[in-house]
C-alpha cells in the first residue's frame, strides 16, 4: 500500500455563460482523497478534471489558497471551464454565483491576530473569483484565455489583497488604474 501525505486538493469549477457565472459542481467543490506521494497536487487536479470529463474545456486553472481542515492541508484551485452554451443546459446542477453573495453572507468570524482563520466554503470560492479578477488585470495569457465574457462577469469581483476579516464590511481593494500599462 502506497503511503500518502496529509494533503488533499479541491477544485471550484466555474463557467461563464451569457447570463453569468456558475459553479458547475453544484453547491460545493470537487475534492480529492489523499494525494499519493508519487503524484503532485497538479497531477491530482488533472485526475479530478478527467473524472468529470472536462478535457479541453479547461481554460484556466489557478491555485488560489491553502488551509488546514480536519487534519489535512487543502490546496485550493479555481478552474475556468468553457461552456458551449448556457451552463445549466450542459450542467443541470450548476449553481449561479453572484457578486452579491459576499454581502449576503457577510464576513467570516473574526480571528485573533495570531489565530488561524477558518474560512467558510463560500469565502474560499469568492477568494478564488477575486484571484481570477486579479489575473484579468495582471496576467496576459490568463486574461486572453478567459476572454471577454469572463472579464465582463468578473468586473464586480474587486481583487482584495486583504480585508476579508475587516469590520465594518469594507474590504481593502486594489485600484485597477495603478495596474494599467
Amino acid at each position: 500500500m502506497a503511503e500518502t501525505m496529509n494533503v488533499r486538493v479541491e477544485i471550484w469549477p466555474v463557467v461563464a455563460d451569457e447570463i453569468g457565472l456558475w459553479l458547475i459542481s453544484g453547491l460545493d467543490a470537487w475534492r480529492s482523497g489523499n494525494v499519493p506521494y508519487d503524484l503532485g497536487p497538479r497531477d491530482e487536479v488533472q485526475y479530478i478534471l478527467d473524472e468529470h470529463e472536462i478535457g479541453d474545456k479547461l481554460q484556466v486553472i489557478h491555485s488560489t489558497s491553502w488551509r488546514a481542515d480536519s487534519g489535512y492541508v487543502i490546496l485550493t484551485y479555481i478552474a475556468a471551464i468553457d461552456s458551449p452554451g448556457l451552463a445549466r443546459k450542459v450542467w443541470p446542477e450548476a449553481a449561479p454565483i453572484s457578486p452579491d453573495l459576499a454581502a449576503q453572507v457577510g464576513n467570516p468570524a473574526p480571528t485573533p491576530p495570531t489565530g488561524e482563520p477558518i474560512p467558510r466554503y463560500i469565502d474560499v470560492l469568492l477568494h478564488g473569483l477575486r484571484h481570477f479578477r486579479f489575473l484579468t488585470l495582471t496576467d496576459g495569457p490568463a486574461r486572453d484565455a478567459l476572454g471577454e465574457g469572463w472579464r465582463k462577469h468578473l468586473e464586480a469581483f474587486a481583487p482584495a489583497l486583504s480585508g476579508m476579516y475587516e469590520y465594518p464590511d469594507e474590504p481593502i481593494t486594489i485600484d485597477p488604474t495603478v495596474l494599467d500599462r
